[in-house]
């Protein structure tokens, strides 16, 4: 599975069911393109049952402002619409996925 491209339009809808992670990042954050190769991995495992989406927060103001980011890369877990979970800063994927795995 490929990583979800939220906005503000889908946004509710795409976090409303199930376990999904959140990446709010930017086009010119270095670190939020570091950590993006690592999402992908963790999209493409199915065993995870979670989805990944990435929210540009150049784009989705609203959106930054709704979670209170105030930096990037964040990462915030939805379970079935509500925020369970948040990291700040890169994550390695074991980190990522112990917290994944804390949610299913």
């Amino acid at each position: 599975m490929s990583l979800m491209e939220l906005d503000r339009n889908n946004f509710d809808k795409e976090t409303s069911k199930g376990l999904v992670v959140v990446d709010f990042w930017a086009e010119w954050c270095a670190p939020c393109k570091a950590l993006t190769p690592v999402l992908e991995q963790i999209a493409g495992d199915s065993t995870l049952n979670v989805r990944i989406g990435k929210l540009d927060v150049d784009a989705n103001r609203e959106l930054m402002m709704r979670f209170n980011v105030r930096s990037i890369p964040t990462m915030i877990f939805f379970k079935d619409g509500r925020p369970v979970d948040q990291t700040l800063g890169s994550q390695t994927r074991e980190q990522i996925v112990t917290r994944i795995r804390r949610h299913v």
